[in-house]
């Protein structure tokens, strides 16, 4: 595990985060929202914001899945999309919706500016960002899809989503 070069969990909370946060909007499946935190570790992300019914921690699904990335995340309930959308606005980040959606741009194309703060949200793994959030955000980003279904798997999404933001965020582009 050394060769790993892992982070204790006292590091993880001193090191300096990306920012970007995720936010999980009625998200039904814990094992979804374990393994967006997961993911958000991996990236050291600023927090995730969860809204609505999404189940927060402890959960001992979120646990299976996130593996202790529950406890090193930081983390904060909203009763809705709304709330957390005007905290996010009021703290200089830009707001977009992971959705297929009239006028969404895709995912490769974003550009991000120096020093920008980027929030993405994710939706209900059935019905996707509600239409009330997508009008609060400032754009819609989607995933290039050449399949058949055009839809993945929301921990999926975040995995894709997260990744390119942040290599953009580190790499400058």
């Amino acid at each position: 595990m050394d060769e790993l070069n892992r982070k204790s969990v006292e590091e993880f909370k001193s090191s300096k985060k990306t920012p970007v946060i995720a936010v999980l909007e009625n998200i039904r499946s814990a094992y979804n929202v374990g393994s967006v935190f997961r993911t958000a570790d991996a990236f050291l992300l600023q927090a995730i914001y969860i809204t609505g019914y999404t189940c927060t921690p402890p959960h001992k699904e979120i646990k299976k899945t996130a593996l202790g990335a529950e406890g090193t995340v930081e983390w904060k309930h909203f009763a809705n999309a709304t709330e957390a959308i005007k905290l996010l606005k009021e703290n200089g980040f830009t707001v977009y919706a992971i959705e297929q959606a009239m006028n969404s741009q895709q995912l490769q194309t974003l550009q991000i500016k120096n020093n920008e703060k980027i929030a993405v949200i994710f939706g209900n793994e059935v019905t996707g960002v509600e239409q009330d959030t997508i009008l609060q955000c400032d754009g819609c980003i989607e995933i290039p899809q050449q399949g058949m279904k055009h839809s993945l798997n929301i921990a999926t999404a975040a995995g894709i989503v997260l990744w390119e933001i942040v290599r953009k965020i580190m790499y400058n582009g």
